[in-house]
């Protein structure tokens, strides 16, 4: 069985044991999170579709890890007139691990 969650303004696949990135969730390593906003459950007999979310679903996932992501550098430069700036940016994500997709 699989589902379409989403988290952050994204959508992700995921399955029971599945390791993902999602945009930054609050909570420490090794804590629980229920994501309740399901779009689809697939994998069974009937697939099941939210409008736009399903009710009485929800995925249960642990946190893995908190961590920032690789620097991405944002340069900007005007011809002929000298100006550059340069800018780092790392984005905070969080890792989570599926444990189980619940749905009625």
């Amino acid at each position: 069985m699989y589902a379409v969650i989403q988290s952050g303004g994204k959508q992700y696949r995921v399955e029971e044991g599945s390791k993902i990135r999602v945009e930054k969730l609050n909570g420490n390593v090794g804590d629980k999170v229920e994501i309740s906003e399901v779009l689809f459950v697939g994998g069974i007999e009937t697939p099941k579709i939210g409008r736009p979310v399903l009710p009485d679903s929800k995925v249960v996932a642990e946190i893995i890890r908190q961590d920032k992501s690789d620097k991405i550098l944002v340069f900007k430069r005007k011809r002929r007139k000298g100006f550059k700036k340069l800018k780092g940016h790392r984005q905070p994500f969080t890792e989570i691990k599926v444990i189980s997709i619940q749905t009625r």
